[in-house]
């Protein structure tokens, strides 16, 4: 079981976001990014959590595909399905209210939804620093980088490893930026 959840949420994300690309520079397959915090999680952070890592794997589908969470729950379970509604953004709202939000739900967020923000947040600064949007400017690279930490400084405190990985991502994009 544990590792079929995990399997099957991947086979699942892969489906869903079959069409998707990142805002990087080279146009990866947007499957690489949830797949990404998965792997930091348990390699950084030693979650084996099958639960947790599906919910990882499965962080943006409904917030980016037509996935409902009825779809979520059947498949994977209530605890899935809740975890990635804790991390879903509102779409229906402006991009800065969004924003916002993040931050100020962070303080609230259950343990496992912590760590997938965590994972989240070490992935997208990789990219934002290392492999960027080509419209996207070095102010806005270190913008991004601001807001980031803002959230993740405002999320409980759940897992050393993963919150020193952030620490020493976010000091190392910072590090680049200020030569870019």
């Amino acid at each position: 079981m544990t590792h079929t959840l995990i399997l099957k949420a991947a086979k699942f994300a892969a489906h869903k976001h079959r069409d998707q690309r990142r805002k990087d520079q080279e146009s990866s397959p947007y499957i690489i990014h949830p797949i990404s915090i998965a792997l930091v999680m348990a390699e950084v952070g030693g979650i084996d959590d099958p639960e947790f890592l599906s919910a990882a794997l499965l962080h943006d589908t409904l917030e980016d595909t037509n996935t409902s969470p009825d779809e979520l729950e059947t498949g994977f379970g209530q605890r899935v399905r809740k975890l990635v509604e804790e991390v879903t953004d509102d779409k229906s709202l402006p991009k800065e209210e969004r924003k916002n939000r993040q931050i100020e739900k962070a303080a609230g967020l259950s343990d496992g939804a912590a760590l997938i923000k965590l994972g989240d947040k070490i992935s997208n600064v990789q990219d934002v620093v290392y492999s960027p949007p080509s419209d996207w400017n070095v102010l806005r690279r270190r913008q991004y980088l601001d807001w980031a930490e803002a959230v993740i400084n405002n999320c409980p405190k759940v897992n050393t490893p993963l919150e020193n990985r952030f620490s020493s991502i976010l000091f190392q994009g910072r590090q680049a930026l200020l030569s870019a």
